[in-house]
């Protein structure tokens, strides 16, 4: 899946393999320093496939990279109906405002109701305002403030965006009629 972007490039997003850990550990640390998540919570979070989706934002790479492209951003979601929560999400600082987060986004909440949620749950820095207006773009709404969460002393905003019962309402009857078919004994 891809992502048009004003440059003219398009991201592709792309499931999160454990050969991703290292460096995405790496970029973590750039995003978020002191917050950021050490390589076994990326190793625990991949290895509950049945709750969990970790995507990665890849543009074509004009300097060598093995694969000819270059990861910009990654994102994360754990989900347990009636509750999606997005646990990550980052961009380098570079290849902001190019639609990248947006589509991470729109692919996780896609997920969130395919598998069940009736409202999608983040958190966001109080010293993140870029971050919460994409939030608030998409109807996620303030519902409560973690005071000093972050170890730089700023509170974490908890937001929450309820999905339209139809969203839910199709991905669980989906998954009842997946349940209820009769299987191949094969």
């Amino acid at each position: 899946m891809t992502a048009a972007e004003p440059s003219g490039q398009a991201a592709c997003l792309r499931d999160m393999i454990p050969a991703d850990i290292d460096f995405i550990t790496a970029l973590d640390k750039t995003l978020f320093g002191v917050d950021s998540w050490p390589r076994d919570m990326f190793v625990g979070e991949l290895s509950q496939p049945e709750t969990r989706r970790y995507i990665i934002a890849e543009l074509p790479s004009a300097v060598g990279h093995g694969n000819g492209k270059q990861t910009v951003g990654y994102a994360g979601l754990m989900c347990v109906p009636p509750i999606g929560d997005i646990q990550t999400i980052g961009v380098l600082p570079e290849f902001e405002g190019r639609g990248i987060a947006r589509a991470m986004l729109d692919e996780l909440i896609a997920e969130a109701a395919r598998r069940g949620a009736a409202d999608i749950m983040l958190e966001v820095s109080s010293t993140n305002p870029r971050a919460q207006k994409l939030y608030q773009r998409y109807g996620f709404e303030h519902i409560h403030t973690r005071r000093r969460y972050y170890r730089d002393g700023s509170d974490g905003l908890i937001m929450r965006l309820t999905l339209p019962p139809s969203a839910h309402e199709t991905a669980a009857a989906h998954a009842a009629e997946t349940d209820a078919s009769p299987k191949d004994p094969s």
